[in-house]
């Protein structure tokens, strides 16, 4: 699926597992596993715990996510 295609949450960043996953707790309450995008990798852009981020879920597997954006403090 294409970046377009994903469902996009708003969350936060609360915990960085091994691999460069992460942990986000969602506005909904539910927690999700995802990773950075590629423009995000490719711009050397830094996600922390405790950033408000952007994540873009695929329906077919509610349970990982891309994190497309970081937002401002």
């Amino acid at each position: 699926m294409s970046r377009d295609d994903l469902i996009r949450f708003e969350g936060k960043v609360v915990d960085m597992t091994g691999g460069g996953n992460y942990q986000i707790a969602l506005d909904n309450g539910m927690t999700i596993s995802a990773r950075l995008s590629g423009k995000m990798k490719k711009f050397k852009i830094k996600v922390i715990v405790g950033d408000s981020v952007t994540v873009g879920v695929s329906p077919y597997d509610p349970t990982h996510g891309l994190i497309t954006h970081r937002k401002k403090v």
